[in-house]
């Protein structure tokens, strides 16, 4: 490259010693390039190999993935320099087994005569650590292969995928990562062990498959374990990851919707600092549920468990996911470099000979260890579901080649095969293991939703036991999925009872819950239900309201019928009501007696006896009529009850007005040259009787006709108590009753007023003047008295007005007279009766 003319060798020095470093970096790139024109055009990987821990060949090779180590050291890388490998620590004893059950499978199916015959299957096996950024190289590895590819330019730098299917990953974050990747080639991934409800979503994963089932269903299952229990107030703690965090979120979903609140949600890594795992046990330590749901994965669990044991955090009952339950054993921390090392030095205790002497006490590895009474998490069996899915998945694989290759006695191998072609057959497929467990897919990849319900149970020597105490199956209907043995549990401590985990006590019967301000729903006061309201059930957040003619006893818990109340015959009110009308009565007849015998007598027949025995026959009937009051209220009964009282009253008042009219007019008669007594003969005065009793009459048959009185069952007055009344039927009808009693005692009162100074020695008028200002005073007071009084009083108080006016009229009108007859008898004759004296004011 020539400089630019004009400028001397000196200025182009200095010139480019100001250039900046990255300058002199792209002038060589594109150098290099220049210089590769001439070169032939090849395909070259690029970056470090990565090679399998565990490998064998065979005519078809199954991809493996599994974390061999639990987890990694953490670096700050400066972007200076290129990263180093990851460095993995933690050996994990459970993702060897997986491994262990894979060859296992693949070794059986290589060894049967009916499942691919003349196939071998072999396999490529990688550590990931359990880092997604490691899953994903491996996992393109995997679909690549690590050998050095140099093509020709007029040949494709492509390939088909090194593996026909990939077994794995266990956790769901790193088959996430991997399922992406691999997704758009087809390439059919099985996991044993990835349970995020999100990887059924086909549209992300086309080619992700499992045999244990999805999240979904068991995030609802752990809620209504948690329900079953009666458990409403409980911590949860999830591993920070697509597993932890989707599978909490479908618990906490339904856990609200069944009623169950969270007191604390917290995510967890195994690789967090510290002060946050420091958080998280304050976190605990100040809450008040006693049991904590752990969404976590096995690895998550154990970092966790050893940190709570630190702090002495016991008392806790455990709720968890399939990742750990399982997982009696505690991973080693080891940091050696290659696998099978790690794995037998762990193992058997021993250090392999390295180029230099080992020193001290060690013991060297032979190659020849017996695993024959090894106590190890290597040697724990109580995974083996989880080893049958591996199982399950190695033969869904199997089963699927063995259809596409048309399988009889032999198979017709074909070479490569297209993934897309596997992936359909082992979403077709469905067969049984030799166990019998039927294997298939659904249309999300997923299998059937079954669980166990697994209890630790320590036992003597320390181990703990993996009891089965349930069952869980998703395809039943709601309230036949869940099965437990509740006699055979064993709750934290060794207790037998049931753990209590609520935020507030239940709500017994006739109380509701009311929220607590600013706290979850399940956190609530209880509130005795107001009067009249009642709740049956524990923990009611409403009250019900009794049926009128109901309510609710001392406890609010049931509605109890009102105790209706009426006037009596029974109680002490309706008792001396009774006496005093019947008393009445017999003083009415007692009278009407005393009169009979000495109806010749001049005081009885000066008084006009035919009235006087009209009135005393009314006011028999007066005081019978007021007994229609008393007892339960019937349709013939309230009817009978007003129209008895007012026409009987009326026939009363008109007697009296008769006596009045007859005593005025017939001092006027005495006045020269006046015949008016003629009008008030005997026939007028009976005629008058019946006819201002005959309008009385008319009008209680338009009541009786338009709107009648009737039996009314009166819930207002009274909370408590059902009021049998006589509703009035016509208002109008009733005040047209009582107005025409009122417009006869007023016109009654008037009259003998005028005549109450007549100069008779025994005027009549006077005494007719007292009877008729007691009854219009009693019935004066009544109104007020009737409307303000409650319940059965106001009909009390209307047989009081009864009563009280009957007697006002029998002992004003009939007692003088009687007194004269019997004690006076002297003063019982005809001259004494027309005598003149000085009239004497009232």
């Amino acid at each position: 490259m020539m400089p630019p003319s004009g400028l001397a060798p000196s200025d182009i020095m200095a010139s480019t010693q100001r250039w900046p470093e990255w300058s002199w970096v792209l002038l060589q790139l594109l150098l290099a390039v220049s210089f590769s024109q001439a070169e032939e055009l090849v395909c070259q990987q690029t970056g470090d190999y990565e090679n399998p821990q565990l490998s064998k060949n065979g005519g078809v090779i199954l991809g493996g993935i599994f974390s061999f180590h639990s987890s990694w050291k953490n670096r700050q890388d400066s972007y200076k320099h290129k990263p180093l490998p990851l460095e993995c620590t933690s050996l994990n004893f459970r993702e060897f087994q997986f491994a262990q059950a894979m060859i296992f499978a693949i070794e059986e199916i290589n060894n049967s005569t009916d499942l691919l015959p003349g196939i071998s299957l072999g396999y490529k096996m990688y550590d990931t650590c359990g880092a997604v950024a490691r899953s994903v190289r491996v996992g393109l590895a995997l679909a690549n292969g690590n050998e050095a590819v140099s093509a020709p330019s007029e040949e494709q730098c492509t390939k088909p995928a090194q593996v026909q299917a990939i077994i794995g990953e266990t956790s769901s974050s790193p088959c996430m990562a991997i399922a992406t990747v691999i997704g758009p080639f087809y390439i059919p991934m099985i996991s044993h062990f990835a349970t995020c409800a999100c990887l059924s979503d086909k549209t992300k994963y086309p080619s992700f498959l499992r045999t244990i089932p999805s999240d979904y269903y068991q995030s609802r299952a752990l809620a209504q374990l948690v329900k079953h229990f009666g458990w409403t107030w409980v911590g949860a703690i999830r591993t920070n990851d697509d597993y932890g965090n989707n599978g909490m979120a479908t618990f906490t979903e339904t856990a609200q919707q069944l009623g169950i609140c969270l007191e604390y949600s917290v995510p967890f890594f195994r690789t967090d600092p510290p002060d946050k795992i420091r958080k998280i046990i304050d976190i605990i330590k100040a809450s008040t549920s006693k049991v904590i749901v752990a969404f976590l994965s096995h690895m998550d669990m154990d970092v966790l468990i050893h940190e709570l044991s630190k702090h002495n955090l016991t008392g806790y009952q455990w709720v968890g996911s399939e990742s750990w339950i399982f997982d009696s054993q505690t991973p080693l921390n080891s940091s050696g470099h290659e696998i099978f090392t790690e794995l037998w030095e762990t193992l058997f205790s021993c250090k392999f000979k390295q180029s230099e002497s080992s020193t001290g006490n060690e013991r060297e590895c032979t190659g020849h260890e017996d695993l024959t009474g090894v106590q190890n998490g290597f040697t724990d069996m109580s995974l083996m579901p989880i080893f049958n899915n591996v199982y399950k998945g190695v033969y869904a694989v199997a089963h699927a080649l063995h259809s596409i290759f048309g399988c009889n006695q032999t198979c017709q191998y074909k070479g490569q095969l297209d993934p897309l072609t596997i992936l359909q057959h082992i979403k077709k497929n469905q067969f049984k293991t030799k166990e019998g467990d039927e294997v298939y897919f659904n249309k999300n990849g997923d299998p059937a939703a079954k669980y166990e319900i697994i209890n630790w149970q320590p036992t003597e020597n320390g181990i703990v036991d993996f009891v089965t105490v349930g069952l869980h199956d998703a395809s039943l209907p709601a309230d036949k999925q869940l099965k437990l043995q509740n006699k055979s549990l064993v709750w934290a401590q060794n207790s037998k009872q049931v753990p209590v985990s609520v935020c507030s006590e239940k709500c017994t019967p006739g109380t509701r819950k009311v929220l607590q301000k600013g706290k979850p729903v399940c956190c609530y006061d209880c509130i005795r239900c107001a009067e009249g309201e009642i709740s049956n059930t524990t923990d009611s957040i409403t009250c019900v309201r009794c049926q009128p003619e109901f309510w609710s006893n001392e406890r609010r818990d049931a509605c109890v019928k009102k105790e209706a109340e009426f006037l009596s015959y029974e109680e002490i009110m309706g008792v001396l009501l009774t006496a005093a009308s019947l008393f009445g009565t017999c003083m009415t007849v007692g009278v009407a007696i005393i009169f009979f015998r000495h109806r010749k007598s001049p005081i009885v027949r000066a008084n006009n006896s035919e009235l006087s025995f009209l009135l005393l026959f009314s006011l028999t009937l007066c005081f019978l009529c007021s007994l229609t009051f008393i007892g339960r209220p019937s349709d013939w009964s309230c009817m009978l009850r007003h129209t008895a009282f007012g026409i009987t009253f009326v026939l009363c008042i008109s007697c009296v007005l008769g006596k009045t009219m007859v005593v005025l007019m017939a001092f006027r008669a005495t006045l020269p040259g006046s015949n008016v007594m003629k009008w008030f003969g005997p026939v007028q005065q009976r005629l008058s009787v019946l006819a201002f009793t005959l309008i009385q009459v008319v009008i209680c048959i338009l009541w009786l006709s338009i709107s009648p009185p009737f039996p009314f069952k009166n819930f207002k007055q009274f909370k408590d108590k059902i009021i049998l009344e006589c509703a009035l039927g016509s208002a109008i009808g009733f005040w047209a009753v009582l107005g025409y009693i009122g417009l006869l005692a007023i016109l009654c009162f008037i009259l003998a007023f005028l005549a109450r100074k007549l100069p008779d020695n025994f005027n009549e008028a006077k005494f007719i003047t007292f009877s008729m200002l007691i009854f219009c005073a009693v019935w004066i007071t009544f109104i007020p008295a009737y409307v303000s009084s409650p319940g059965k009083f106001s009909v009390a108080v209307e047989i009081f007005a009864i009563l009280a006016s009957s007697f006002g009229l029998l002992i004003c009108t009939f007692i003088p007279k009687c007194y004269i007859i019997l004690l006076k008898p002297e003063k019982n004759t005809r001259q004494n009766m027309m005598g003149r004296g000085t009239p004497k004011s009232l």
